[in-house]
Protein backbone atom coordinates (compact mmCIF):
# COMPACT_ATOMS: atom_id res chain seq x y z
CA UNK A 1 0.00 0.00 0.00
CA UNK A 2 1.43 3.55 -0.98
CA UNK A 3 0.75 6.15 1.59
CA UNK A 4 0.57 10.08 -0.04
CA UNK A 5 2.66 12.63 2.31
CA UNK A 6 3.19 15.96 2.77
CA UNK A 7 7.27 16.84 3.69
CA UNK A 8 6.87 20.35 3.16
CA UNK A 9 10.57 21.11 0.86
CA UNK A 10 11.52 18.00 0.38
CA UNK A 11 11.26 16.39 -2.84
CA UNK A 12 13.20 13.65 -3.49
CA UNK A 13 13.32 10.67 -1.13
CA UNK A 14 14.45 7.20 -0.36
CA UNK A 15 15.00 4.54 1.93
CA UNK A 16 18.84 4.33 3.06
CA UNK A 17 20.18 2.24 6.07
CA UNK A 18 23.46 2.80 7.90
CA UNK A 19 25.67 1.46 10.71
CA UNK A 20 28.13 3.10 12.49
CA UNK A 21 30.72 0.01 12.79
CA UNK A 22 30.18 -0.75 9.11
CA UNK A 23 28.94 2.32 7.43
CA UNK A 24 25.27 1.83 7.83
CA UNK A 25 23.15 4.02 10.00
CA UNK A 26 20.58 1.97 12.14
CA UNK A 27 17.42 3.51 12.96
CA UNK A 28 18.95 5.51 16.07
CA UNK A 29 21.70 3.09 17.73
CA UNK A 30 22.99 5.33 20.47
CA UNK A 31 25.06 2.47 21.98
CA UNK A 32 28.51 0.80 20.61
CA UNK A 33 26.43 -2.87 21.38
CA UNK A 34 23.62 -2.05 19.29
CA UNK A 35 25.28 -0.67 17.10
CA UNK A 36 27.44 -4.33 16.58
CA UNK A 37 24.00 -5.79 15.21
CA UNK A 38 23.33 -3.94 12.15
CA UNK A 39 19.25 -4.86 11.02
CA UNK A 40 18.89 -4.69 7.15
CA UNK A 41 16.72 -1.52 6.17
CA UNK A 42 15.51 -1.78 2.66
CA UNK A 43 16.47 1.32 0.67
CA UNK A 44 13.90 3.11 -1.41
CA UNK A 45 14.34 5.87 -3.73
CA UNK A 46 10.73 7.96 -3.76
CA UNK A 47 10.33 10.48 -6.20
CA UNK A 48 6.92 12.90 -6.87
CA UNK A 49 4.65 10.50 -9.56
CA UNK A 50 0.52 10.22 -10.56
CA UNK A 51 -0.52 8.38 -8.51
CA UNK A 52 -4.47 6.91 -8.34
CA UNK A 53 -6.60 7.29 -5.33
CA UNK A 54 -9.00 3.73 -5.05
CA UNK A 55 -10.62 2.25 -3.00
CA UNK A 56 -10.96 -1.24 -1.62
CA UNK A 57 -13.91 -3.56 -0.75
CA UNK A 58 -14.65 -7.13 0.05
CA UNK A 59 -17.80 -7.82 -2.41
CA UNK A 60 -19.49 -10.80 -4.07
CA UNK A 61 -20.68 -11.44 -8.05
CA UNK A 62 -24.09 -11.73 -9.19
CA UNK A 63 -26.00 -12.84 -12.44
CA UNK A 64 -26.35 -10.15 -14.28
CA UNK A 65 -30.20 -11.48 -15.34
CA UNK A 66 -31.59 -14.72 -13.16
CA UNK A 67 -34.81 -16.19 -14.85
CA UNK A 68 -36.43 -19.20 -13.67
CA UNK A 69 -38.18 -21.04 -16.57
CA UNK A 70 -41.53 -21.74 -15.79
CA UNK A 71 -44.42 -22.93 -17.95
CA UNK A 72 -47.53 -21.01 -18.78
CA UNK A 73 -50.06 -23.77 -19.46
CA UNK A 74 -50.84 -27.25 -17.82
CA UNK A 75 -49.28 -29.91 -20.13
CA UNK A 76 -47.49 -33.04 -20.17
CA UNK A 77 -43.50 -32.17 -21.13
CA UNK A 78 -42.53 -34.00 -24.46
CA UNK A 79 -39.01 -33.00 -25.23
CA UNK A 80 -36.57 -31.06 -23.46
CA UNK A 81 -33.99 -29.33 -26.10
CA UNK A 82 -31.33 -27.64 -23.50
CA UNK A 83 -28.67 -29.32 -22.36
CA UNK A 84 -27.93 -28.65 -18.44
CA UNK A 85 -25.06 -26.04 -17.74
CA UNK A 86 -25.55 -25.05 -21.50
CA UNK A 87 -25.34 -21.92 -23.33
CA UNK A 88 -28.53 -20.25 -24.82
CA UNK A 89 -30.00 -17.25 -26.83
CA UNK A 90 -32.90 -15.70 -26.57
CA UNK A 91 -35.30 -16.65 -28.15
CA UNK A 92 -33.84 -20.83 -27.99
CA UNK A 93 -36.50 -23.54 -27.94
CA UNK A 94 -35.79 -24.92 -24.41
CA UNK A 95 -38.95 -27.36 -23.62
CA UNK A 96 -42.12 -28.46 -26.16
CA UNK A 97 -45.50 -29.70 -24.17
CA UNK A 98 -47.76 -31.62 -25.58
CA UNK A 99 -49.24 -29.24 -27.64
CA UNK A 100 -52.44 -31.17 -29.42
CA UNK A 101 -54.83 -30.07 -26.89
CA UNK A 102 -53.91 -26.60 -27.98
CA UNK A 103 -54.07 -26.71 -31.45
CA UNK A 104 -57.65 -27.88 -31.12
CA UNK A 105 -58.91 -25.11 -29.00
CA UNK A 106 -57.25 -22.76 -31.41
CA UNK A 107 -59.19 -24.65 -34.38
CA UNK A 108 -62.40 -24.39 -32.76
CA UNK A 109 -61.65 -20.61 -31.86
CA UNK A 110 -60.80 -20.21 -35.76
CA UNK A 111 -63.85 -22.50 -36.37
CA UNK A 112 -66.35 -20.08 -34.68
CA UNK A 113 -64.94 -16.84 -35.54
CA UNK A 114 -65.65 -18.00 -39.23
CA UNK A 115 -69.02 -18.67 -38.26
CA UNK A 116 -69.65 -15.41 -36.61
CA UNK A 117 -68.29 -13.43 -39.49
CA UNK A 118 -70.46 -15.24 -41.91
CA UNK A 119 -73.52 -14.08 -39.14
CA UNK A 120 -72.22 -10.38 -39.74
CA UNK A 121 -72.12 -10.62 -43.20
CA UNK A 122 -75.70 -11.57 -43.43
CA UNK A 123 -76.64 -8.80 -40.99
CA UNK A 124 -74.83 -6.04 -42.82
CA UNK A 125 -76.89 -7.19 -46.14
CA UNK A 126 -80.30 -6.90 -44.61
CA UNK A 127 -79.47 -3.56 -42.88
CA UNK A 128 -78.64 -2.03 -46.83
CA UNK A 129 -81.98 -3.78 -48.21
CA UNK A 130 -83.95 -2.07 -44.93
CA UNK A 131 -82.35 0.82 -45.75
CA UNK A 132 -82.68 0.82 -49.34
CA UNK A 133 -86.56 0.10 -48.87
CA UNK A 134 -86.56 2.89 -46.50
CA UNK A 135 -85.26 4.80 -49.47
CA UNK A 136 -87.94 3.93 -51.62
CA UNK A 137 -90.93 4.63 -49.03
CA UNK A 138 -92.25 1.25 -48.89
CA UNK A 139 -89.30 0.17 -45.44
CA UNK A 140 -90.08 1.22 -42.05
CA UNK A 141 -87.56 2.73 -39.78
CA UNK A 142 -88.32 0.11 -37.16
CA UNK A 143 -86.79 -2.85 -39.35
CA UNK A 144 -83.69 -0.55 -40.31
CA UNK A 145 -83.20 0.31 -36.24
CA UNK A 146 -83.34 -3.31 -36.09
CA UNK A 147 -80.88 -4.29 -38.87
CA UNK A 148 -78.28 -2.23 -37.42
CA UNK A 149 -78.61 -3.51 -33.52
CA UNK A 150 -78.12 -6.83 -35.20
CA UNK A 151 -75.19 -5.73 -36.78
CA UNK A 152 -73.63 -4.31 -34.16
CA UNK A 153 -74.57 -7.09 -32.08
CA UNK A 154 -72.74 -9.10 -34.78
CA UNK A 155 -69.92 -7.24 -34.79
CA UNK A 156 -69.28 -7.67 -30.74
CA UNK A 157 -69.14 -11.31 -31.21
CA UNK A 158 -66.90 -11.72 -34.00
CA UNK A 159 -64.75 -9.65 -32.02
CA UNK A 160 -65.05 -11.83 -29.20
CA UNK A 161 -64.52 -14.64 -31.35
CA UNK A 162 -60.88 -12.89 -32.69
CA UNK A 163 -59.86 -12.71 -29.10
CA UNK A 164 -60.92 -16.26 -28.21
CA UNK A 165 -59.26 -17.53 -30.99
CA UNK A 166 -55.71 -14.95 -30.49
CA UNK A 167 -55.77 -16.68 -27.22
CA UNK A 168 -56.25 -19.69 -28.08
CA UNK A 169 -53.01 -19.67 -30.78
CA UNK A 170 -51.36 -17.90 -27.54
CA UNK A 171 -51.96 -20.90 -25.04
CA UNK A 172 -50.71 -23.00 -28.42
CA UNK A 173 -47.04 -20.70 -28.51
CA UNK A 174 -46.67 -21.33 -25.04
CA UNK A 175 -46.39 -25.17 -25.25
CA UNK A 176 -43.16 -24.26 -26.73
CA UNK A 177 -40.86 -22.91 -23.89
CA UNK A 178 -38.25 -20.65 -25.32
CA UNK A 179 -35.43 -18.64 -23.59
CA UNK A 180 -36.37 -15.01 -22.49
CA UNK A 181 -32.27 -14.34 -22.40
CA UNK A 182 -29.02 -14.73 -23.13
CA UNK A 183 -27.30 -16.96 -20.39
CA UNK A 184 -26.16 -20.73 -19.00
CA UNK A 185 -28.88 -23.30 -17.84
CA UNK A 186 -28.51 -24.78 -14.87
CA UNK A 187 -29.80 -28.00 -13.66
CA UNK A 188 -33.18 -29.18 -15.05
CA UNK A 189 -35.46 -29.23 -12.15
CA UNK A 190 -38.34 -31.45 -14.30
CA UNK A 191 -37.50 -34.63 -16.45
CA UNK A 192 -39.48 -35.53 -19.78
CA UNK A 193 -42.81 -36.67 -19.35
CA UNK A 194 -43.75 -34.53 -15.92
CA UNK A 195 -47.07 -32.71 -16.04
CA UNK A 196 -46.21 -29.16 -15.78
CA UNK A 197 -48.21 -26.31 -14.15
CA UNK A 198 -48.05 -22.39 -14.24
CA UNK A 199 -48.63 -22.67 -10.30
CA UNK A 200 -45.31 -24.55 -10.29
CA UNK A 201 -42.74 -23.41 -7.68
CA UNK A 202 -39.84 -24.36 -8.82
CA UNK A 203 -39.72 -24.01 -12.82
CA UNK A 204 -38.02 -25.84 -15.12
CA UNK A 205 -34.31 -24.82 -15.21
CA UNK A 206 -32.98 -21.70 -14.04
CA UNK A 207 -31.30 -19.55 -16.71
CA UNK A 208 -28.46 -17.23 -15.33
CA UNK A 209 -26.83 -14.34 -17.53
CA UNK A 210 -23.09 -14.20 -17.34
CA UNK A 211 -21.70 -11.91 -19.94
CA UNK A 212 -21.95 -9.54 -18.45
CA UNK A 213 -21.73 -9.80 -15.08
CA UNK A 214 -22.29 -7.73 -11.65
CA UNK A 215 -19.95 -7.18 -8.62
CA UNK A 216 -21.58 -5.96 -5.61
CA UNK A 217 -19.67 -4.63 -2.77
CA UNK A 218 -19.82 -1.86 -0.15
CA UNK A 219 -18.29 0.78 1.49
CA UNK A 220 -18.06 2.99 4.25
CA UNK A 221 -20.82 5.94 4.45
CA UNK A 222 -17.86 8.39 5.12
CA UNK A 223 -16.47 7.81 1.09
CA UNK A 224 -20.13 8.33 -0.39
CA UNK A 225 -19.29 12.38 -1.07
CA UNK A 226 -16.37 11.78 -2.59
CA UNK A 227 -17.54 8.89 -4.85
CA UNK A 228 -20.58 10.69 -5.41
CA UNK A 229 -18.37 13.84 -6.63
CA UNK A 230 -16.31 11.78 -9.07
CA UNK A 231 -19.46 9.94 -10.62
CA UNK A 232 -20.81 13.41 -11.66
CA UNK A 233 -18.07 13.98 -13.50
CA UNK A 234 -16.66 10.77 -15.03
CA UNK A 235 -17.71 6.72 -15.48
CA UNK A 236 -15.31 5.33 -12.76
CA UNK A 237 -13.40 2.04 -13.27
CA UNK A 238 -13.59 -0.76 -11.05
CA UNK A 239 -11.35 -3.85 -10.65
CA UNK A 240 -12.17 -7.04 -9.88
CA UNK A 241 -9.81 -9.26 -8.05
CA UNK A 242 -8.94 -12.09 -6.22
CA UNK A 243 -9.88 -12.87 -2.83
CA UNK A 244 -6.44 -12.44 -1.64
CA UNK A 245 -5.71 -9.39 -4.23
CA UNK A 246 -3.01 -10.89 -6.06
CA UNK A 247 -4.47 -11.64 -9.32
CA UNK A 248 -6.35 -8.86 -11.40
CA UNK A 249 -9.87 -10.85 -12.67
CA UNK A 250 -11.39 -8.35 -14.79
CA UNK A 251 -11.98 -4.38 -15.17
CA UNK A 252 -15.14 -3.01 -15.57
CA UNK A 253 -16.94 0.32 -14.49
CA UNK A 254 -19.28 1.22 -11.81
CA UNK A 255 -23.20 0.60 -12.70
CA UNK A 256 -24.96 2.63 -9.25
CA UNK A 257 -24.85 3.39 -6.05
CA UNK A 258 -27.45 2.37 -3.87
CA UNK A 259 -30.51 4.41 -2.95
CA UNK A 260 -29.97 3.96 0.65
CA UNK A 261 -27.26 3.79 3.61
CA UNK A 262 -27.23 0.47 5.42
CA UNK A 263 -28.30 1.77 9.04
CA UNK A 264 -26.90 -0.94 10.96
CA UNK A 265 -23.55 -1.19 9.29
CA UNK A 266 -23.14 2.23 8.16
CA UNK A 267 -22.42 1.53 4.85
CA UNK A 268 -23.30 1.56 0.97
CA UNK A 269 -23.96 -0.83 -1.73
CA UNK A 270 -22.35 -0.42 -5.22
CA UNK A 271 -22.96 -2.24 -7.96
CA UNK A 272 -20.48 -2.54 -11.12
CA UNK A 273 -20.77 -4.08 -14.29
CA UNK A 274 -17.79 -6.64 -15.65
CA UNK A 275 -17.69 -7.97 -19.35
CA UNK A 276 -16.93 -11.97 -18.50
CA UNK A 277 -16.79 -13.48 -22.18
CA UNK A 278 -14.14 -15.85 -20.49
CA UNK A 279 -16.25 -16.72 -17.47
CA UNK A 280 -13.57 -15.98 -14.76
CA UNK A 281 -16.35 -14.24 -12.90
CA UNK A 282 -18.97 -16.46 -11.51
CA UNK A 283 -21.92 -15.33 -9.26
CA UNK A 284 -21.71 -16.04 -5.69
CA UNK A 285 -17.57 -15.93 -5.97
CA UNK A 286 -15.92 -13.66 -3.58
CA UNK A 287 -13.56 -11.22 -5.09
CA UNK A 288 -11.65 -7.60 -3.75
CA UNK A 289 -13.19 -5.04 -5.90
CA UNK A 290 -11.25 -1.89 -6.24
CA UNK A 291 -12.98 1.95 -6.98
CA UNK A 292 -10.82 4.16 -8.84
CA UNK A 293 -11.78 7.61 -7.83
CA UNK A 294 -9.44 9.77 -9.12
CA UNK A 295 -5.40 10.18 -9.68
CA UNK A 296 -2.93 13.03 -7.15
CA UNK A 297 -0.91 14.40 -9.59
CA UNK A 298 2.90 15.15 -8.33
CA UNK A 299 2.09 12.56 -5.74
CA UNK A 300 5.12 11.65 -2.77
CA UNK A 301 4.22 7.94 -1.97
CA UNK A 302 5.89 5.27 -0.07
CA UNK A 303 5.19 2.25 1.45
CA UNK A 304 2.95 2.39 4.38
CA UNK A 305 4.89 0.65 6.37
CA UNK A 306 7.50 3.81 6.25
CA UNK A 307 5.13 6.06 8.24
CA UNK A 308 5.57 5.44 11.95
CA UNK A 309 3.38 6.81 14.65
CA UNK A 310 4.17 8.71 17.43
CA UNK A 311 2.64 11.08 20.33
CA UNK A 312 3.06 13.89 17.74
CA UNK A 313 1.43 12.31 14.96
CA UNK A 314 2.88 10.56 11.79
CA UNK A 315 6.78 10.27 10.97
CA UNK A 316 9.28 9.35 8.94
CA UNK A 317 13.33 8.66 8.88
CA UNK A 318 14.89 11.08 6.50
CA UNK A 319 18.06 10.56 5.10
CA UNK A 320 19.77 13.67 3.67
CA UNK A 321 22.31 14.46 1.33
CA UNK A 322 24.36 14.51 4.14
CA UNK A 323 23.61 10.44 4.98
CA UNK A 324 22.51 11.31 8.12
CA UNK A 325 19.07 9.86 9.50
CA UNK A 326 16.72 12.42 10.78
CA UNK A 327 12.96 12.37 12.05
CA UNK A 328 10.31 14.26 10.16
CA UNK A 329 6.98 15.09 10.94
CA UNK A 330 4.75 13.88 8.00
CA UNK A 331 1.31 14.13 6.43
CA UNK A 332 -0.64 11.31 5.62
CA UNK A 333 -2.92 11.25 2.65
CA UNK A 334 -4.66 8.74 0.89
CA UNK A 335 -3.46 5.32 1.27
CA UNK A 336 -4.71 3.69 -2.41
CA UNK A 337 -4.69 -0.19 -2.42
CA UNK A 338 -3.59 -2.67 -0.27
CA UNK A 339 0.55 -3.23 0.36
CA UNK A 340 2.00 -4.67 -2.26
CA UNK A 341 5.53 -4.87 -0.44
CA UNK A 342 6.30 -4.75 2.96
CA UNK A 343 9.37 -2.46 2.89
CA UNK A 344 10.06 -0.15 6.08
CA UNK A 345 13.20 2.35 6.41
CA UNK A 346 14.04 6.09 6.37
CA UNK A 347 13.33 8.67 3.97
CA UNK A 348 16.48 9.90 1.97
CA UNK A 349 16.08 13.55 1.15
Amino acid sequence: MLTVLALGAVLGIGLFVRSRSGGTFGAGAPSASASERVVPVPVITVTARDLPVVLDALGSVAAYNTVTVKSQVDGRIDKIFFTEGGSVKAGELLVQIDPRPFAIQAQLAAAALMRDKAVLTNAKLVLARNENLLKQGVGSQQAVDDARAEVAKNEGVVAGDAATAANAQLQLDFARIKSPIDGVTGVKLVDVGNVVHPSDPGGIVVITQLDPIVVLFTLPEDDLPRISLAMATRKLSVDAYSRDGSQLLAKGELLLVDNKIDPTTATIRLKAVFANEKRVLWPNQFIKARLALSVKKGAIAVPATVVQRGPQGPYAYVVDEGEKVRLVPVEVGDEPGRPRRRDQGALRR
